[in-house]
């Protein structure tokens, strides 16, 4: 497996899977990326997790526990799915806003929110999690799942979610981990590597996608330096949860 380069003339540079790209580059490529699979990643996802995905976002809608009158932002929600939940779960009394990077795949989750019958309580905007287009303390929780690790500058992301959080308001962020089992860890491997991108390429029609989602799993940073990135972005009292014997960990912090 290479380990491709590429530079910009700041020569600064970011992980994209398996490649490094000029770290301005990355967002349009993870952009495209998401924009090209959004018709079918509710349904990948699925496959790709044979449904155990929607148990692991329950977990963290229950340590969310939405609360009437909340204002809950859903960074890199696209679809809209963890939206929905938390709209179902507070039966309409909490307000959410997704904000996504891809254009596409919030066209997609408001789509798919009209034909749930969900006419109010979710906004959607296109935005990036380094730069939320939210005020100062102006929302009572964030939630992330499955997008921190897609971001070009994780410390960026956390430091602008304590930022739009307001005193006292919850950080949750819901993402894959590396496995600390070998064994587990090997056979996690050929199933991501050699399964996976194949159901990429057969239901979503993008094999190199899936690869690249797979890749970025792999060069997420390790649970102990997560957390401590989480803590230097002032988010404390952090806690984590590993699901599914860690194959995803749910991360909790609060904006002291």
């Amino acid at each position: 497996m290479t380990h491709q380069r590429a530079g910009d003339a700041s020569g600064e540079t970011a992980d994209f899977g398996n490649r490094t790209v000029a770290k301005a580059e990355k967002a349009a490529l993870v952009q495209g990326l998401f924009d090209g699979v959004a018709e079918r990643y509710d349904l990948m996802n699925d496959l790709m997790s044979f449904g155990i995905h929607r148990w692991w976002k329950a977990a963290m809608i229950d340590r969310l526990r939405p609360r009437p009158g909340e204002h809950v932002l859903d960074v890199a929600g696209g679809t809209g799915d963890i939206a929905r939940r938390i709209v179902a779960r507070s039966r309409g009394r909490t307000r959410v806003t997704v904000c996504d990077i891809s254009p596409r795949m919030v066209e997609v989750g408001r789509d798919r929110a009209i034909d749930a019958g969900i006419l109010s309580g979710i906004d959607w905007l296109v935005g990036a999690a380094e730069r939320l287009p939210f005020a100062d303390r102006s929302v009572d929780a964030y939630t992330i799942a499955f997008g921190i690790r897609n971001v070009t500058d994780i410390a960026a992301a956390l430091a602008e979610a304590r930022r739009v959080l307001k005193p006292g308001g919850r950080f949750l962020c819901l993402e894959f981990a590396r496995l600390a089992r070998p064994g587990l860890a090997r056979l996690y491997d050929a199933y991501s590597f050699k399964l996976l991108p194949e159901i990429g390429a057969r239901v979503a029609g993008d094999r190199a996608a899936y690869r690249y989602l797979v890749e970025s799993i792999r060069r997420f940073p390790d649970h102990q330096t997560f957390q401590r990135l989480v803590a230097e972005a002032e988010l404390g009292q952090i806690t984590r949860r590993e699901l599914a014997g860690g194959v995803a960990a749910l991360y909790a912090a609060w904006r002291i």
